[in-house]
């Protein structure tokens, strides 16, 4: 994600145990706007595998997925129209 591209939402699921990983992150991305930007922090394992597959499979477009350094990941969406 660029510098300037700020993120509309940011949601923490560190701790979280899949499936409800991406359960909560596809209720959030319900809520909002087409174009919008959500990231998310995941857990390694099942969840940073899982939830990025997931949310391109429903249409949205993932635009980073990168570790970060307490040991999760940061998946940064943008929302599609579907």
């Amino acid at each position: 994600m660029s510098e300037d591209a700020k993120a509309d939402v940011k949601l923490d699921l560190s701790g979280v145990m899949c499936p409800m990983n991406f359960v909560k992150t596809k209720l959030q991305l319900e809520e909002m706007d087409e174009g919008q930007i959500l990231e998310v922090i995941i857990d390694e394992g099942e969840p940073v595998r899982n939830v990025p597959r997931s949310v391109k499979a429903e249409g949205h477009k993932v635009l980073e997925l990168e570790e970060v350094p307490d040991g999760h990941y940061r998946l940064v969406i943008e929302k599609a129209d579907v």
